[in-house]
């Protein structure tokens, strides 16, 4: 498999297996063949894994302490993250060090390469269109990130507990290109990469989505960017392989993209798997997330991803739907902006 330098870091396989599928988010599995499609995607030539305490309650950082018994294979990299919130900030670093301890414990490591803040970053007193009443548990207030969050993670990297440290970017787009822009950006940023441009039900913020700005701004000041929601949580597959209640944003991206479906069936392609050859060929993605459940779901994209880019005709065809319009705040090919753009 073929690797990409992420950002300032270290070399990655253009792939990483993810945590959702593996800890049963997307879908049924079990243990056993969670453990057995981990090491297959070792084998394959994947070498980040990316987990989370909230993936399956711990069950996903489980399966790799089960695959690997405390020591990862050589070359094999891991993230993690905490879901932080706005506690108070006499407690953020308490909140970072129980999360990272608890995956810990769950992976049987003691140093993760990469430490994510997963929560959404906003500004002081923003008020969210969504979950208005939960935002604290969600969102990371400006000051709170810059006062407390980077200097803990900071410590966590002179401790040797965390190599370096980054943020899920699917808060306010204005708020996580002002972080990648800062004087202490992250190291990686983890941003929506699918063809419809949509982060769906992570979306709780009233503007428009912005992850190619996000993307763009991350590659100008040399942040490393993994590609998450590449099928947009089962929107662009054949079918959702999950319950999901009427009306909700998946749901509804599901029927939306009818003609990408469509499209698929006529090239007689499987959605799912030209939707990562998609995210793979955007511009500025290191590596893409994999939510895969099972062996038979990760050798269906490893060998797609194997045989080589996309067709730069069907990708065409893909972009002519249009799947991903939205009035963007401002326009995303510009090289050229100011401070409030995508520099």
């Amino acid at each position: 498999m073929e690797t990409r330098q992420l950002g300032q870091l270290w070399p990655v396989s253009e792939l990483t297996i993810g945590g959702g599928g593996l800890g049963q988010i997307w879908g049924k599995t079990d243990r056993t063949e969670a453990v057995a499609t981990l090491k297959a995607a070792i084998d394959a030539g994947i070498t980040l894994i990316d987990m989370a305490p909230l993936y399956g309650r711990g069950e996903a950082e489980r399966v790799v302490g089960d695959a690997f018994g405390g020591k990862l294979p050589d070359s094999v990299r891991i993230t993690t993250k905490c879901f932080l919130g706005s506690p108070p900030a006499d407690k953020v670093r308490e909140k970072l060090d129980l999360a990272l301890t608890r995956s810990f414990n769950a992976t049987q490591l003691d140093r993760v390469d990469l430490f994510f803040l997963h929560s959404n970053i906003c500004p002081d007193n923003y008020t969210y269109m969504h979950n208005t009443e939960y935002q604290d548990r969600f969102a990371t207030q400006w000051s709170l990130y810059v006062e407390q969050v980077i200097p803990a993670m900071e410590a966590l990297k002179a401790q040797g507990r965390i190599g370096a440290w980054g943020i899920t970017g699917t808060g306010l787009p204005r708020s996580i290109m002002e972080a990648l822009r800062s004087e202490m950006p992250p190291s990686a940023v983890q941003a929506v990469t699918n063809l419809m441009d949509s982060a769906g039900d992570m979306r709780n913020y009233e503007e428009p989505a912005e992850p190619r700005n996000i993307i763009r701004t991350a590659k100008n000041n040399s942040v490393g960017v993994l590609g998450i929601r590449a099928v947009q949580a089962g929107a662009l597959t054949h079918e959702i392989d999950r319950d999901l209640p009427e009306g909700s944003t998946e749901r509804l991206d599901y029927l939306k993209a009818a003609p990408y479906r469509a499209l698929c069936a006529q090239l007689g392609a499987n959605p799912a798997i030209l939707a990562h050859q998609y995210a793979l060929s955007m511009e500025g993605v290191d590596t893409v997330i994999l939510g895969v459940k099972n062996r038979q779901e990760l050798k269906e994209i490893v060998d797609a991803v194997n045989e080589g880019p996309i067709d730069p005709e069907v990708k065409r065809k893909i972009d002519e739907l249009r799947l991903n319009f939205q009035i963007p705040r401002m326009p995303i090919d510009d090289p050229d902006t100011d401070e409030m753009g995508i520099s």
